[in-house]
């Protein structure tokens, strides 16, 4: 059965995640930062696709009981209707911004006003992308039980929008799980663990001393 630390070894090994202490990669943001997360890359693995959906029925037993399952467009829509074929519940998923044409959805699917919903994302930040999903929801007005995602930086940003919010957030993975199996497969060395940890602590500050000094 697949773990939190399993999917953090399968993420380092597929290349999901990638760490570069050295050379720190630049966010659309602009940040820099030493690792970076494209989930998306686990798609291509069906053995660990079923893993995916089976740790997360494993953990949303710690949920309230729901109804239905959203996704976070574009990345948190194929593991919300993986989740939601395997539920046998209803799907439909949240964009960043309405449709310019047509319709002009800003929700993709049927909520009904008493659903019950968890909504899925692929990763969280800043968490501000999910939270406007979950804002999209409420304006239905659907109840929002919680939002799982696959992984976290674990920035106290995202803690701290969540409880303002009143939303619980549960993760299959997440950044300090990642650096330590890192550690122990020798992908980094230990010297690198205070510099990573710094970066997760505050993203911002360590972002611009990198550029003050390179």
């Amino acid at each position: 059965m697949i773990n939190n630390q399993i999917l953090a070894s399968k993420l380092l090994e597929t290349g999901a995640v990638r760490i570069q202490p050295e050379s720190p990669f630049t966010w659309a943001s602009g940040l820099r930062s030493p690792i970076y997360c494209d989930n998306r890359i686990l798609l291509s693995y069906p053995e660990i696709r079923t893993g995916l959906v089976d740790l997360m029925v494993k953990v949303i037993k710690d949920f309230q009981l729901f109804d239905t399952v959203a996704g976070v467009a574009t990345a948190g829509i194929p593991a919300g209707v993986l989740l939601a074929d395997r539920l046998k519940m209803p799907f439909a998923y949240v964009r960043a911004k309405p449709k310019e044409h047509g319709r002009q959805n800003l929700i993709e699917g049927s909520i009904s006003p008493d659903a019950k919903v968890l909504v899925i994302e692929d990763l969280i930040s800043t968490g501000m992308s999910s939270l406007q999903a979950v804002e999209a929801i409420r304006q239905v007005p659907a109840q929002v039980v919680g939002v799982l995602a696959i992984f976290q930086y674990g920035m106290p940003k995202a803690t701290e929008a969540f409880e303002k919010a009143g939303c619980p957030f549960y993760t299959l993975t997440d950044f300090k799980t990642i650096i330590q199996v890192a550690a122990e497969k020798h992908i980094i060395e230990h010297d690198h663990l205070e510099l990573l940890g710094s970066w997760s602590a505050d993203p911002q500050a360590w972002s611009e001393n990198y550029l003050r000094t390179h």
